[in-house]
């Protein structure tokens, strides 16, 4: 039996489903996690559930459809509430991460529970050990773009894209656009037609970028600007980095998710081939790390190595623990030896 067959048996025999996406969640793992809901609840009249690990991003609170947004859990606000969801139900269905640390304090219940489980995800290395059925595809734009396809064979839409929920259709085709950094990488010949398919069974494109593109508040637009002025450094092997410590945080009074982006603009820079973010969390004892890399560099070797962290060839992240590099000037030091290490 296909594994879509599978799937979708499990679907008719679950009762209760949970949908979870990883801590932090960014645009494709709200895509995804919204675009699954809606197809459960809407198509298939399931009593269905979205996770969050954590809250999500101002600029991404527009993901959460408003008939849907009541089957919308923050597991770190209401943990009681999801954590009897999450043993309640029949199945589980995680997407956009490779393993149950990447949800933060609810991996723990999630190994626990005695539902069935199954991955939907593109990073490297998933833990398909920890999984009853797993798609799993690294050579594709996004988390989205394989749901995407994965519902494309469900028989309720028969490979028909307008026969699916118009949130599901909005909410695959934003986190394909935000995972591909709207078209300028990822792209796959698949990742076209996916977004030509959508767009004519009548998905507003123009809409979700004006969301994701022209929604920003006026403080993210002055610290961009102050970083790249202030902030930024590119070694002579090609590395650029810029640090955002906790002081600069503050003062233009950032909120979490509000740099999303940012790691991908010093590659407009014809001699820079990896791109670092390293933002100051003193709470959690660590830096913060995001890599991209043109083609011919890996970034995920790199966080792999020396960052903590895994990812993409070419976009990954992890983290450098303030027990080992204790401030930014540290940080700094370590960045540039890394830079002549890999880049050289």
């Amino acid at each position: 039996m296909k594994q879509t067959a599978i799937l979708h048996r499990l679907f008719e025999e679950s009762g209760r489903i949970a949908t979870v996406v990883h801590m932090r969640p960014d645009g494709d793992a709200m895509g995804s996690g919204m675009a699954m809901l809606s197809f459960l609840t809407e198509t298939l009249g399931k009593d269905a559930w979205l996770i969050l690990p954590t809250d999500i991003p101002e600029s991404l609170t527009f993901t959460v459809k408003p008939g849907l947004a009541s089957r919308v859990l923050v597991f770190s606000k209401e943990r009681s509430r999801a954590e009897e969801i999450l043993r309640s139900a029949d199945l589980i269905v995680c997407q956009d991460f490779p393993s149950f640390h990447r949800t933060e304090d609810m991996e723990g219940p999630l190994t626990a529970s005695q539902a069935k489980k199954v991955l939907i995800d593109h990073h490297l290395n998933p833990d398909t050990a920890s999984f009853d059925l797993v798609f799993s595809k690294t050579d594709i734009s996004s988390a989205s773009e394989l749901l995407y396809w994965i519902l494309m064979e469900m028989p309720e839409i028969g490979g028909d894209a307008s026969k699916l929920p118009s949130a599901c259709a909005a909410s695959l085709l934003t986190g394909m656009t935000t995972d591909t950094n709207n078209f300028a990488n990822s792209v796959y010949p698949s990742t076209l037609q996916m977004a030509s398919e959508l767009i004519s069974a009548g998905v507003d494109r123009d809409g979700i970028l004006t969301e994701l593109y022209n929604s920003y508040r006026e403080n993210r637009v002055r610290l961009m600007g102050y970083l790249l002025d202030r902030k930024l450094r590119i070694t002579p092997e090609g590395m650029a980095y810029i640090i955002l410590d906790e002081e600069t945080k503050g003062r233009f009074g950032m909120q979490e998710g509000e740099t999303e982006g940012f790691v991908n603009i010093p590659l407009s820079i014809k001699d820079v081939r990896l791109s670092g973010f390293f933002t100051e969390d003193r709470e959690k004892g660590h830096f913060r790390v995001s890599l991209r890399s043109r083609r011919g560099t890996s970034a995920n070797s790199i966080a792999e190595a020396r960052f903590n962290g895994g990812g993409h060839e070419l976009a990954a992240g992890g983290k450098v623990f303030m027990k080992d590099i204790p401030d930014a000037a540290g940080l700094e030091e370590y960045v540039r030896k890394v830079s002549v290490e890999f880049l050289k």
